[in-house]
Parts: structure tokens; C-alpha cells; sequence
């Protein structure tokens, strides 16, 4: 049995991921940045891919940034042939984000290669973690129900008790099924939590703080900027390392979170910009 480990991508389907492979930026990877670190810029080695308990190879090359592509951070990227049998299962495991995308291209004037989206409302995504094997990955679909049954379970709860609850290691719910589906969610987004804690080494990014420290212990939390409940979003940036004290200050006075600037404006005018960055742009 393959075991799951540290978080390692989410992406959204769309038809590279179903036919020739994807690209993962490495820049906010702890854990996978380690078990590549060996595989020098502009060389490949193959890997392994694992869902549903089969193993499928493919290629992994570390990218040399060329400066003419204007790429700002460092990736990698996983290759495979339309007709591989990761391909092939994909297509299959996705069967109806495939046809939509089928359809679409059929539709589409001669010549005409602009990216295809699915609808907000219809989007599904693959997970990848790493396992015990440094040169193996497990695979995690995400399917259309899947996303519509936590936009149902969410509806009308508080965002910090769904935060609460889907940090929380002990998952239990009504039923077999219902429980497979909040497990997935609850276990990524806790997985995206601990790489993001990771990342500044559970201080704040707030204050700056690493809460504990001098108890010999690491008292951090993440926080989901567009909440949750709202968004289904709970990608690394959409999230924040915070001390629990800036957590509840946040949740008490949900303050507007200015992008551009990193800054927090609180609801009495006070503005605080993130002291800490690594992530978010």
C-alpha cells in the first residue's frame, strides 16, 4: 500500500493534464524541492505516478529557466504521450471534463488554439502528494461531485469552524461515502497547511511571531484570505500562516485584505501589511 505524505500540487484539469502532462512551480515546495534537489536544471529522470493503486511512468525534467520566457519562478515539468497509459486512465478517471473539452475543440475555428477553461461551476483537479519513495507520487482526483457535495456541506457554517474542522487530524462523519468525501478535502487542505508552515517555520506572517518557540513548541494556524465557505478555495495562496492571536483577530474583525499591497484594513482603520511573505503575489 502506497501512503500519502507531504502535499505536493493541485492542479485543475484541462487538456494538457489529460493528454501531454502539466507544470508544477517548485518556489513554495519544502519536502518535493528535497527529493528533486538532486536532479540538476535542464535534466529529466523518470518517476512514478500512482492512482487507484497502479503505478504509471513518467518523465520529470527539471526546467533551466530561460530568460527570453520571462518566468519568474522556478518549475518543473511532468511529461507524458497522448496515448500513455497515465494519459489513457486520466482521460478515463475524467470522462466527462474530457468530453466537454472534445466538444469544445470541435467547435473552435481552424487555427484557432486558445486555452479552453471548464465552467467555474463544473471544475475538477488532480492532487499530488509525495510517498515513502522519493521517486514516486500519488494521484488524488477531485471529481465535479466531490466539489458540489462540500459546497452543500459548507453552506451556512461559520469559516472558522469549518477551519477548525478540517485541520482537525480526527475525520468522522454520517456515512461511508460522505466520509471518503470529506476526508479528501480535509486532508488536503491540512496537507497545504503543513507545507505552508513549512515555509516560514510556523511564525506568523503578520507579526512575525513564532508563538511557542521558547517552549520548545510551534503554535501556528492557517487562515483561508477569501474564506472558504465562500470561495472553495483552499489553494496555498489563498491561505496565511498566523499565531492564533491574529487568527481571531481576523475572524472578529474581518478586515479587507488588499492584495496588491499585503495589507490587512481593519474595520477601525488600522492597516497592517504582512511582515512575512514567501508565497502570495
Amino acid at each position: 500500500m502506497i501512503i500519502d505524505g507531504h502535499y505536493v500540487y493541485k492542479k485543475e484539469v484541462d487538456w494538457s493534464l489529460l493528454n501531454d502532462g502539466f507544470t508544477i512551480p517548485i518556489d513554495i515546495q519544502v519536502i518535493f524541492t528535497q527529493n528533486i534537489g538532486i536532479l540538476n536544471k535542464g535534466n529529466s529522470k523518470v518517476i512514478n505516478f500512482v492512482i487507484n493503486s497502479k503505478s504509471y511512468p513518467v518523465k520529470l525534467t527539471h526546467v533551466n529557466i530561460d530568460k527570453r520566457h520571462n518566468r519568474k519562478s522556478e518549475v518543473i515539468q511532468i511529461r507524458y504521450s497522448p496515448n500513455s497509459e497515465i494519459a489513457v486512465t486520466l482521460k478515463r478517471q475524467f470522462s466527462s471534463s474530457y468530453n466537454y473539452f472534445v466538444e469544445k475543440r470541435k467547435l473552435r475555428d481552424k487555427g484557432d488554439r486558445s486555452f479552453i477553461q471548464l465552467p467555474e461551476e463544473e471544475k475538477e483537479y488532480l492532487v499530488i502528494y509525495t510517498t515513502e519513495y522519493e521517486d514516486t507520487y500519488l494521484l488524488e482526483p477531485i471529481f465535479l461531485n466531490e466539489v458540489n457535495y462540500i459546497k452543500e456541506y459548507v453552506k451556512n457554517k461559520q469559516e472558522i469552524l469549518i477551519e477548525n474542522e478540517f485541520n482537525n487530524v480526527n475525520d468522522k462523519a454520517a456515512g461511508i461515502y460522505e466520509e471518503e468525501r470529506l476526508i479528501k478535502f480535509r486532508k488536503l487542505n491540512r496537507k497545504i497547511s503543513e507545507n505552508l508552515k513549512l515555509i516560514y517555520s510556523y511564525h506568523c506572517q503578520v507579526c512575525g511571531k513564532c508563538i511557542g518557540e521558547e517552549y520548545g513548541a510551534n503554535v501556528s494556524e492557517t487562515h483561508h484570505i477569501d474564506y472558504f465557505i465562500h470561495s472553495l478555495n483552499n489553494d496555498s495562496d489563498n491561505q496565511l500562516v498566523l499565531c492564533p492571536n491574529h487568527h481571531r483577530i481576523i475572524h472578529n474583525t474581518n478586515p479587507i485584505f488588499i492584495r496588491s499591497k499585503l495589507i490587512y484594513e481593519y474595520p477601525n482603520g488600522l492597516k497592517q501589511k504582512l511582515l512575512l511573505n514567501l508565497h502570495i503575489r
